[in-house]
């Protein structure tokens, strides 16, 4: 019965929630493994010993020699050793440093709904875990990696740390394996193994070519003078489709010399590596190179409508970006990847990535396409706004995410280089900040784009709104408080409606919380929402709907919370939303339990959570499986009552607010589940019962 509530795709337990031995996969976020890994079998068996008996290895290396891939092959081969799962963070899309902790938590399955500094709430919940944590291309966040990589190793005593990184963290405690290129002595070496994959990947007739000893031997000089560094064996193994051996390895030869000295500078394998990826660069048609160039600008992955908005214009227009960026997928400049759900997404090597941008500044491009590349993003945040209460809800949702990296970048773009935008932008995406587990980062994305930009306009009110919504999320009432407050004023000043609805719904939950429904009631309630007037439809009229049932629930008044909850559901499913009506079946079952159907109460909250689930939000997971819990206390069943609160308390856990801080009315509810479930089986039942659940995942 228990499996019904389970909540991750990597939680498979048994039907009555008794997990079988090895039956549990182990939670985790690691990426797709690329197909062409080759050799490294002693690199591999000398992490396999480090992984069990040191807690902090950095693997170091030349650009494009292969350490995000030897890092994945080896932390997917411990997996089984870390009942905490192994969680994969890619630090290269990150530019800001005061995100590398939420970047962390986040990727653990933190959310953050707490205002503790965000090291103090990491370093709590890793306490008790046995994960291991791969901070992936760490070399531009070196300073702020070792703090935090510190702080953790410090207070968690069963966390392994594995970086990546061009230059080591130095920590006394550090192991560094420095990942050397392949060997590319000899007929059999690995690096010839490599480059022969990667050219039968790009030209399947060519498998001749590797079985004339005389040819495979020239193969073997193109792999030598390519230092056997793996990312320049795959830009070169993608000319086979084009060009013989031969006259790869006469251009190859002929850039070397060329550059042998203009590069005297750089250690040997730094300049391998750079010039083949300017040779690579030199044999790209010419809007090949320009929009290689052009996409620099991107960090992370992006899709094809982002690659027209940003890098068309001049002799390239939008049309054609499809074209050029499928002749630098095929060249192995640009990395292709079908992702479910989302379709085709692209990104570059940070390698060859920072070439482009070389070229884009010597273009005399840099500033307007990355104004380009943030307002199109900005563009598209506030496409999202008008969606977020929707059908497209969902689809918005899951866009946004996969735009996340971007959307920073435009952002911290933005509040130099338009404080306008940047505000109008860091509004639009409230339901991100506040539904989707983003509340810190949002926080600081608003707080600076309001000291920033006019205090002045709708989108002014808007901001604060959010930021309110952010404050509410993490406790701060006493500034979800003022925040109301300053909305409810700056929005009758703009005689908007709208707004001074979703200023009450603020207002209203942030005196609700502590403990005041009737004063939240006045503020919400229909009276309230009918003198403010505006759409019924609207956000903050629905939003005043769910205070307003909440309120009810906590004044006892079930039959009216039912009432006002059942409306907001059915306007929820006129809309197409998913969301708001998740907590409209919460607030029903609130109001079932509290009407003594535990029966109907446990029906509403199963809907609840599968619409939570949705979203992956954290916080409505929690509140659903303490709810749940009571409900099935209410029908006699013990042991999964102190189960569901068991898997409650991990959930809450990561949410960092135990029952919201301590919200009365949800510390009751939570309180009756436990002391019935107690009275039902007995304490020594309920605590075993309770640890398995706990013990469930949640990542």
């Amino acid at each position: 019965m228990f499996g019904e509530y389970s909540f991750n795709d990597n939680q498979a337990d048994s039907a009555d929630g008794d997990p079988g031995p090895g039956s549990r996969p182990v939670p985790g976020n690691l990426p797709p493994e690329p197909a062409s890994f080759i050799g490294r079998e002693r690199e591999l068996q000398l992490l396999e010993v480090l992984l069990r008996d040191r807690r902090l290895i950095t693997l170091t290396g030349v650009g494009g020699v292969g350490k995000s891939r030897l890092a994945l092959r080896a932390v997917a081969a411990a997996r089984p050793a870390r009942p905490d799962g192994v969680w994969w963070t890619e630090l290269s899309p990150l530019r800001d440093p005061s995100l590398l902790t939420a970047t962390v938590a986040h990727t653990v399955g933190l959310t953050e709904h707490s205002p503790r500094p965000p090291d103090e709430e990491l370093c709590a919940w890793m306490a008790d875990k046995e994960l291991l944590l791969v901070l992936d291309t760490c070399e531009h966040l070196v300073a702020d990696c070792r703090h935090l990589v510190g702080e953790l190793l410090q207070s968690a005593p069963g966390l392994t740390i594995l970086v990546t990184s061009r230059e080591p963290l130095g920590m006394p405690t550090e192991e560094v394996v420095e990942v050397r290129p392949l060997p590319c002595e000899g007929p059999d070496s690995d690096a010839l193994a490599l480059f022969r994959a990667r050219a039968l990947a790009a030209a399947p007739q060519a498998a001749a070519v590797f079985t004339d000893p005389v040819r495979t031997a020239v193969a073997a000089e193109v792999c030598r003078r390519l230092d056997g560094i793996p990312l320049a064996l795959e830009l070169a193994g993608a000319r086979v489709r084009l060009w013989t051996l031969e006259h790869i390895a006469e251009r190859i030869g002929e850039r070397l010399e060329v550059l042998s000295d203009t590069r005297a500078a750089l250690p040997l394998r730094h300049r391998t590596m750079r010039t083949t990826i300017g040779w690579s660069h030199e044999l790209c048609e010419p809007l090949e190179r320009l929009l290689w160039a052009r996409l620099s600008v991107f960090t992370g992955d992006f899709d094809i409508a982002a690659a027209r908005a940003v890098c068309s214009g001049g002799p390239l227009p939008a049309a054609h970006v499809e074209r050029v960026l499928a002749g630098l997928a095929a060249k192995s400049v640009v990395l292709r990847t079908e992702e479910r759900g989302a379709g085709a997404r692209y990104r570059m090597l940070d390698t060859i990535r920072e070439y482009g941008q070389d070229w884009l500044t010597e273009l005399g491009e840099r500033g307007i396409v990355t104004d380009r590349h943030a307002h199109w993003y900005a563009a598209l945040s506030q496409a999202a706004d008008p969606g977020w209460m929707g059908p497209g809800q969902v689809d918005w949702y899951r866009r946004i995410t996969a735009e996340h990296a971007q959307l920073r970048t435009a952002l911290e773009h933005l509040l130099t280089a338009d404080p306008t935008a940047a505000l109008e932008m860091a509004g639009a995406l409230w339901f991100y900040w506040f539904a989707c587990g983003h509340v810190h980062e949002g926080r600081g994305f608003l707080e600076r784009a309001l000291r920033a930009a006019p205090r002045t306009g709708s989108a002014h009110n808007q901001a604060l709104w959010a930021l309110g919504l952010t404050a509410l999320l993490q406790g701060d009432m006493e500034a979800a408080q003022r925040l109301g407050d300053a909305c409810s004023r700056d929005a009758a000043r703009l005689a908007d409606p709208e707004r001074e609805q979703r200023a009450g719904y603020l207002h209203a939950v942030s005196l609700m919380m502590p403990g005041d429904p009737v004063r939240a009631l006045q503020l919400a309630g229909p009276r309230a929402r009918a003198g403010r007037g505006g759409r019924t439809s609207g956000v903050g009229w629905l939003l005043c709907k769910l205070a307003t049932g909440y309120a009810l629930c906590d004044l006892r008044r079930f039959e009216e919370a039912t009432e006002e909850a059942r409306s907001l559901r059915e306007a929820c499913v006129e809309l197409g939303e998913r969301w708001l009506r998740a907590y409209a079946d919460y607030v029903l079952a609130v109001a079932a339990l509290g009407l003594g159907d535990h029966g109907e109460a446990a029906r509403h909250v199963r809907a609840m959570l599968s619409g939570k689930r949705l979203f992956g939000d954290r916080l409505g997971i929690a509140l659903g499986l303490d709810l749940l819990a009571a409900a099935v206390a209410g029908m006699g069943d013990g042991e999964l009552a102190a189960r569901l609160l068991g898997t409650g308390h991990a959930w809450w856990r990561t949410v960092g607010r135990p029952q919201m801080g301590g919200s009365p009315s949800l510390t009751a509810l939570r309180d009756q589940g436990e002391q019935q479930a107690r009275a039902a089986i007995g304490d020594t039942a309920y605590e075993t019962a309770f640890m398995g659940g706990a013990a469930a995942p949640t990542g």
